[in-house]
């Protein structure tokens, strides 16, 4: 059986130095590297005041608030957040979370893939535009990028 516990898991920082108001810590106790076939799972922590970081997911991801509160926007919607709230989030889509309270905003996101690309519109790296993230079954890969423009040639 695959397990994890929440409470003991340690916790990597996601920042940037282009925006304060971004930060988070995460961890990603199961997806394709820890052993799972088809599925995986995220447990973030948000500080009073923080976000996430708007970004793309490539798979489906349903996220479930487990204590604090803020506020969700997936592509332009947006909708308050609180202990006890689900979401859906479709492939592709972008999306940021944003703490509104005064505590932790803790957070645990379920997609339905065990190998995932996160794109970052933040730049986190050194020359990058984008960030991509990885999990796949070698494990966390990090990515320096800029956009793709495609353009038809004459």
């Amino acid at each position: 059986m695959l397990a994890a516990n929440v409470n003991d898991l340690t916790l990597s920082e996601l920042e940037t130095p282009a925006d304060p108001t971004m930060g988070a810590r995460y961890a990603f106790p199961i997806y394709a590297a820890t052993g799972s076939a088809a599925t995986a799972v995220v447990y973030f922590e948000v500080a009073p005041g923080k976000r996430l970081g708007r970004h793309t997911d490539s798979s489906e991801e349903v996220l479930y608030v487990v204590e604090g509160e803020g506020e969700a926007s997936v592509g332009e919607e947006r909708s308050p957040i609180s202990a006890g709230s689900l979401a859906v989030v479709p492939a592709l889509v972008p999306h940021d979370i944003c703490n509104t309270g005064t505590s932790p905003l803790k957070v645990v996101g379920f997609f339905a893939g065990s190998a995932l690309m996160h794109t970052f519109f933040e730049p986190m790296l050194p020359g990058a535009e984008v960030t991509i993230i990885a999990h796949d079954s070698e494990g966390e890969s990090l990515f320096a990028g800029t956009p793709f423009v495609s353009a038809m040639v004459n």
